[in-house]
């Protein structure tokens, strides 16, 4: 209790008194590496294991810290903190680690948190990547302004910006004199084979500014392919938020050199990313995908892509819960999002921490519209009990959808931390129907 009475501010100063005296334990190291930070609402995983998988072709040693997993030149593990950036002590010693293991390149993601908490403070960023700012974290921020802002600070000092022309007012991400400003855009409109319109940008910066503009888009169940300038690049990936993942990855490894044919190798090989649109084999014929999709945005472009590929009508089944402790303002607006795409829906725990679950269900429960609970909606406390109802509706091509835990190993209960991985539970629970 009397830690939430603490105002933030107040503990930000704490904050910062650790990075400092952690960038002087680790001493100030971030000047030997070309720190990339990638920021936004959604793609930040993606859009990190991209420009890694990239950078790693070229033949250039890297470390890289996501939501997701850490790497380190050749060692790579799972990151089970439930934190997409970790403490300034923890930053710095990674760091560290990467300099010591020769690494040129550090990619790290980098959370609103941690730019408001000083938790990056003292990091030398190189190159800083936005991918959009849309509703999420708003219990801490406020207001989307105050959580624009916090990303914001990560571009201040940086040698190269790189900015998602799509997202809403990119131009707020040009203020500062940045060397080496890199815009991307895949805007819709081009897959209708509209005219592309660049957006109004600040006077007097168009200067010096180099766009990537994705042209002749395919987008496939699959895939995704398009094309820059006089090349054609495919992405294993659906979907065209994965090809604005794909465009900002491109941008930050341009700012390095790297060559057209090394971008095109690289992306090419890339097959999926765990707990984004991953989807899980199985004998009887249902498309099973696991999202980690937690904003209205992100369900929005989630559903909008099922639809797409459901070019057979089947059934859509959707199994989703919200966060405890974050913003509930979207709790409705997520059930509401699904009720809209989905034919059967699931609401389910998902990482309530200290708030009461059941209360959590009822508000994005609250959402949905057009559906009769029993029937063809149901809300079910227990994850696995949730996975295994959605399997016993599912017939042969089928899609279930689950999102909210993505590729995370454990769930977050009151102080506990369960173990929880959802591939291996819906896997297990395909066994137990047989």
């Amino acid at each position: 209790m009397v830690k939430k009475l603490i105002p933030q501010s107040i503990k930000n100063i704490y904050h910062l008194f650790q990075a400092i005296l952690a960038n002087f334990m680790y001493g100030w190291l971030s000047k030997n590496i070309k720190i990339i930070g990638v920021t936004g609402t959604n793609g930040k995983t993606t859009t990190v294991q991209m420009i890694t998988k990239i950078l790693e072709e070229s033949g250039a040693r890297v470390a890289m810290a996501s939501t997701i997993n850490f790497k380190l030149g050749e060692k790579e593990w799972v990151n089970a903190t439930k934190f997409t950036t970790l403490s300034s002590f923890q930053v710095q010693k990674f760091i560290a680690e990467a300099v010591k293991a020769n690494c040129e390149y550090l990619v790290l993601e980098t959370s609103s948190h941690s730019l408001d908490q000083f938790r990056t403070w003292g990091i030398r960023y190189d190159t800083a990547v936005i991918t959009n700012v849309t509703r999420e974290h708003l219990d801490y921020h406020k207001t989307i302004e105050g959580y624009r802002q916090a990303k914001l600070k990560l571009f201040k000092n940086v040698k190269n910006a790189v900015v998602n022309l799509d997202m809403e007012k990119p131009e707020e991400f040009l203020k500062y004199n940045n060397k080496n400003i890199f815009l991307y855009s895949c805007h819709p409109e081009l897959v209708s084979g509209s005219r592309f319109r660049i957006p109004c940008l600040p006077a007097g910066r168009k200067s010096g500014m180099t766009l990537i503009q994705a042209e002749d888009i395919e987008l496939g169940i699959d895939n995704t392919k398009y094309q820059i300038g006089d090349i054609k690049y495919q992405i294993n990936l659906p979907g065209l938020f994965n090809m604005e993942n794909a465009l900002a990855a491109i941008c930050v490894v341009m700012a390095y050199g790297i060559s057209a044919e090394v971008i095109k190798n690289a992306l090419e090989k890339i097959q999926g990313v765990p707990g984004r649109m991953e989807k899980v084999p199985n004998d009887r014929g249902i498309e099973i995908i696991i999202d980690y999709a937690v904003t209205p945005d992100s369900l929005e472009k989630l559903y909008t892509l099922i639809k797409l590929i459901n070019t057979k009508k089947t059934k859509v089944i959707s199994v989703l819960g919200a966060c405890g402790e974050r913003d509930r303002g979207k709790r409705p607006m997520m059930g509401e999002i699904v009720s809209r795409f989905a034919d059967y829906i699931i609401v389910t725990n998902e990482d309530p921490y200290n708030e009461d679950p059941m209360q959590i269900i009822n508000e994005v429960a609250s959402g949905i519209k057009n559906k009769i609970e029993n029937e063809n909606f149901w809300i079910i406390m227990d994850r696995r009990e949730a996975i295994k109802k959605a399997l016993q509706i599912a017939s042969p091509r089928d899609i279930f959808v689950i999102t909210g835990k993505g590729a995370e190993e454990v769930m977050a209960i009151g102080k506990q931390r369960i173990p929880w991985n959802e591939k291996k539970v819906i896997l297990e629970e395909l066994e137990n129907l047989k």
